[in-house]
Parts: structure tokens; sequence; C-alpha cells
């Protein structure tokens, strides 16, 4: 008999309808709620998303999974509350939101480095409270995995596997490999048990495929000149369209979706189908048509648009766009309507410190070549030294995503709401800056809220150079800059920092509830084995 590898993770979940993801061992056949699915195959491994529908709007429903039959989950004598779905309602909504989760805390309980992780705080947190102070939304903005930094255990599998002598070395290279490490993330017990009880969304970053992933047409042409880049990036996307893609759909998306139906209908080994997918996905940074990964999800009058800001950028000098045009017409599209928050995941954030802002602006207009080849190739390694890869090192898409707010903001696309919150990861550091237009029309707040790491550690001099950053020094010796010895146009709106910035690991909450909206940022506590959360920000955005 088959048994349960990972999951039950809930991830979408609608008024009356849910998805629940689920690996197996083996062949099997996934029963939730009545509802019965079929795995389907990718090189040894499989997998099932149930789609489970006919239930109350508002509702709360246990449930439990059965594999041919048998009953797999809960575990017994589990110490945790019944999984249960919670369909959406009229009622307030918590959005839990962070980025950059490296492993599970036993992958790391001997390096000193690492504190508690936030999410397996979250779930302990959540195991001895009521239910109707759970989440109602988890969003993972990035870095779920680390491909190129693996932790003992998974080098000495590799070391197992393969020959580290020579390159990826001791860093992921192929699907199975990826099933790894997805395996020692999601194990933790308490954040698996969280993760079936709360509706999940995700999005990647670089560190799911390679630190500074496509940052820029040189770094992509030189990495595609290694022997064994395409094993990575095929084994990236596959895995990703497997164990987080397909889970952020709705099961009227799925139906539409054309690859996951033969997927399902294939009945044999469908490694061949993803990864000829996997392959022509990569492709849309050189300019081809390729995937999009950009999901948007209505929890009542909440909107979430989550904007993929790493596979599927436009890298060639000159045309450097954070997406493709295709894409930018679809996330413009659908912000039309009527709601009241328009929440905006990018693993990226939209608004950094203004200094650090500044120079990734600058930096872009010298690596394309303004100031001649010499000085475009100084600022190109500049660009990866610095990491100077975020939307400001794309301002033609910074400029086009801050206009878009502005028309949303004046009402020109709906009913204008009462905020628009940019949620980000990535850069190992907690804060909330609100944007200021200057338009008297504008009556939307615009805020950037940025939490990161979950579960990482960040460098004294990373902590140094990012409190830097922020100086109001600091800014003005790069605005002064910018206005004597730069042709980076003017911006046309301005922002100021509010809270932070906060360092070690956190985890963020939206309180929404009608028009109103609170952000409450919390951190872990130092101790790996005391998980709890304190708090260092509250703050009411509208």
């Amino acid at each position: 008999m088959a048994s349960l590898v990972l999951g039950p993770l809930l991830r979408h979940v609608g008024e009356t309808d849910a998805t629940v993801w689920v690996e197996t061992d083996g062949p099997a056949t996934v029963e939730v709620l009545g509802t019965q699915e079929e795995t389907w195959e990718v090189s040894g491994h499989h997998y099932a998303l149930v789609c489970v529908e006919g239930l109350a709007a508002g509702s709360e429903t246990r449930y439990e999974v059965r594999l041919d039959g048998e009953l797999v989950w809960p575990a017994p004598g589990s110490p945790y509350p019944p999984s249960s779905i919670r369909t959406l309602g009229d009622g307030p909504l918590r959005v839990v939101f962070g980025s950059c989760r490296y492993a599970r805390p036993e992958a790391v309980a001997d390096d000193k480095h690492f504190d508690a992780d936030a999410l397996d705080a979250y779930g302990v947190r959540m195991m001895r409270s009521a239910p109707d102070q759970w989440p109602d939304a988890l969003l993972l903005l990035g870095d779920q995995v680390y491909a190129d930094e693996t932790s003992e255990h998974t080098k000495e599998r590799i070391r197992a596997k393969r020959d580290i002598k020579t390159a990826p070395y001791d860093q992921v290279a192929d699907f199975e490999e990826y099933t790894w490490l997805y395996r020692e993330s999601w194990t933790d017990p308490a954040v698996r048990w969280m993760l079936s009880t709360v509706a999940t969304s995700m999005i990647f970053d670089d560190h799911d495929v390679r630190d500074d992933w496509n940052t820029s047409a040189s770094w992509r042409d030189e990495v595609k000149r290694t022997s064994w880049w395409e094993e990575r990036i095929i084994g990236g996307l596959s895995s990703y369209w497997v164990y987080q893609h397909i889970g952020n759909l709705s099961p009227q998306a799925l139906g539409d979706d054309e690859l996951y139906q033969k997927v399902r209908a294939d009945g044999g080994d469908c490694a061949p189908m993803l990864r000829e997918f996997a392959a022509a996905a990569d492709k849309e940074a050189d300019g081809q048509k390729g995937a999009r990964w950009s999901y948007r999800r209505d929890f009542g009058r909440t909107r979430v648009l989550v904007i993929d800001s790493r596979c599927g950028r436009i890298l060639a000098e000159g045309e450097r766009s954070m997406v493709s045009e295709a894409e930018f017409r679809w996330i413009e599209a659908q912000t039309e309507g009527d709601y009241d928050h328009l929440l905006v995941g990018t693993s990226l954030p939209w608004l950094l410190a203004r200094a650090l802002h500044d120079i990734e602006s600058w930096n872009e207009r010298l690596a394309d070549g303004s100031r001649g080849p010499r000085m475009a190739r100084i600022a190109e390694k500049f660009r990866r030294l610095a990491d100077l890869e975020h939307w400001a090192a794309f301002r033609k898409s910074f400029d086009r995503l801050g206009r878009l707010f502005g028309r949303i903001g004046r009402g020109e696309q709906g009913e204008a709401p009462a905020t628009i919150c940019v949620l980000s990861g990535d850069v190992h550091h907690a804060y909330a800056s609100q944007a200021r237009y200057d338009d008297p029309a504008m009556t939307t707040q615009v805020y950037q809220l940025t939490c990161s790491p979950v579960h990482n550690y960040v460098p004294l001099a990373m902590k140094v150079a990012f409190r830097l950053a922020w100086s109001r020094a600091a800014e003005k010796t790069t605005r002064f800059l910018l206005d004597r010895v730069s042709h980076v146009p003017r911006m046309e709106l301005d922002w100021d920092r509010l809270d932070g910035p906060f360092y070690g690991n956190e985890i963020a909450t939206l309180l929404i509830e009608g028009r109103h909206a609170t952000l409450l940022i919390e951190k872990a506590s130092a101790r790996a084995q005391d998980p709890r959360l304190e708090q260092v920000c509250r703050r009411q955005l509208a």
C-alpha cells in the first residue's frame, strides 16, 4: 500500500471549493472529503492535487486523507488539531506572509547562526490557539528551498549519488535532488500541520534556482555556457511547477491548464513532458514566449496579485523589463474592478531604502553602456557583487508599476481601494515604507511591506550595509551624486520609511476588516529550541 511522503498541503481555497496537494511513495487513489483523484508520476515520484467542491461558503470542514481507502492523515496519536478547510466568507481576513526559509530547524540544529524558525513558531502558536485566531491565508514570497546552499544532510545525500568535485559540486543538480529539498523543508511537524490547514500561495525567488538568477543578460550568457545549468533550470522549474505552482491555481484555472490536464491523463512518467515545458519557460528571458507564473486570487473584497519577478524577466540591455510586455498588460488587466485592498506579492521589494534604489537605477544605466563599454563592464561586476537586481534595477518596470498604482488610487480602473500593499521579501530584513504621490486625486494609501527571512541568518556586514542604506546621510549623498553626474530620469513619486529595519527570523501579518488594515511584524525567539514570537511592529495602514 502507498504511504504519504509530503502533505497534505491546503492550497487554493474559494467560497465553495479547495485544493489539497499530496506526494505519495507509489501510485494510489487519493481521497479527501469523498473526492478521489489518481496520482500521476514524475521520475518515480507520485503526486495528486485533489479538487474538493460543493463546500458551504464561510464554513469550516475537518478533513482526512485516505490512500486506496486507508487513512494516512492525520497520523495516529497526532498532538495537532484536526486539519480543516475554512472557506471564504464575509468576515475579517488575516494574511500571513514572509520569505527566505532555509530547510527546517532540525537541518541546522548544530549551526549557532540560526534562531528559531518563525514559520515553525507560528505553527506552534496556532495549535495552542482557537481556530478564529488562525490565519486565513499564507503567502510565501520566495526561497522556499535553497538549491545553491544545501544543508549538511543534503550534501551527504549528494555525495552518495554523484561526484561533488565537478560542477555543480554540492549544490542541487536535477529534479531528484530538488525533491530532497522539499522533503527537508516541509516535514517539520508544526509547519506540516500548519500547511495542511491554512490556504497557502507561493512564488519563487533566486535561491529556488540559483543566487542572482536572471540578474542580467551577461549573467545569463555565462551560466548557459556551463555544463550543469541546463539540468539545474529544468529540474528547478519542473519541481516548482509540481510542488508550488499548480497549487496556486483555482479548480477552474486547473481545468483550463493544458499541461496539467495532460499530466493527469498521461498514465506514465510525465518527466519528458515537464522537461519540455521547463526548457521553454526558461527561454522567456531571451525574449521567447514562456510561461506565466504570475497569478491572481480574490479573498472577498481583498485582491491578491502575485507577480513573477524572476523567470519572466526580459534581459536584453536597453529592453530590460521585470516581466514581458504581454505579462505587464495581463497584470494591468487584473487590477481592474472594485475591491477594498490590493495586495501585490512580488519576491523583490518595489520600494527599497532610497539610497540603495538610487544606486541600482544608476548602475543599470552604466551597465547599459551610457558611459562606455569599460564602465559597463565595471558596473556589471558591481551589479552581481552587490545584488543590484530589484525593481529599481529595472527602472522602466518600476515606473510603470508606480503609474499603475496611481491610476488605481485615482479610481480610474474602478473604485479606489483603501490600500495598495506591495508584499515582498528577499533582502533579509523587515520594514514598512509608504509611497508619496504629488497628486490630490490620489486617495489610496500605497505601502511597501517587506518581511525576510522566515528562517535564515543575517551576517553582521549585511546588517551594517542596510542600516547605512536606510540613513538620511546615505540618501542625501546618492541624490546629490545622481543630480550631478548621472542621467537617471527623476521619479514620479517618493517614499518614506515608517518602520524598521528589523533583523532576525520574522513573519508578518495583515489584519483586514472592511476598509481597515493593520500590519503586524513578529520576530522569532533567539533560541531555535524555543519557537516563540514577539511583536516588533504594529501599524495601522488604513
